[in-house]
């Protein structure tokens, strides 16, 4: 079964973006998978801007975000695993989703508990 937090960053996004708002994305920096501009990074979190007008190429795939942006003038290709993403919210008011951290991994839920048969309690009626 796929993770259900792509799908959520997808719609948070397009909510955002529908209601002429600034989505903002709160990144684990400390994720090693992820392509980051070091020199912004605060506390192993970087919050990144992701308007269209401040982005390219947008890529907002099940397992990694992906698009093209400039820091301090520099170009710059940033690539984010959806497991590195904290949160994703509109900038003016704060709504948006923040999603658990501790919880990365176990999107399935545990299988349920398969018990044996048990027999039929028929009887004779006469």
């Amino acid at each position: 079964m796929t993770s259900l937090k792509p799908y959520l960053i997808r719609s948070i996004y397009q909510w955002i973006i529908d209601n002429n708002l600034t989505p903002y994305l709160l990144v684990d920096a400390e994720n090693n998978q992820a392509i980051l501009p070091k020199q912004l990074i605060e506390d192993g979190k970087i919050l990144l801007n992701i308007r269209p007008e401040a982005i390219q190429g947008l890529s907002l795939e099940n397992n990694a975000i992906e698009f093209n942006a400039r820091f301090s003038g520099k170009p710059m290709h940033i690539f984010v695993p959806i497991v590195a993403v904290m949160a994703i919210y509109a900038k003016e008011n704060g709504k948006g989703m923040v999603f658990d951290q501790e919880d990365e991994g176990f999107d399935e839920p545990p299988p349920p508990e398969i018990k044996p048969p048990s027999r039929p309690a028929l009887r004779v009626v006469k």
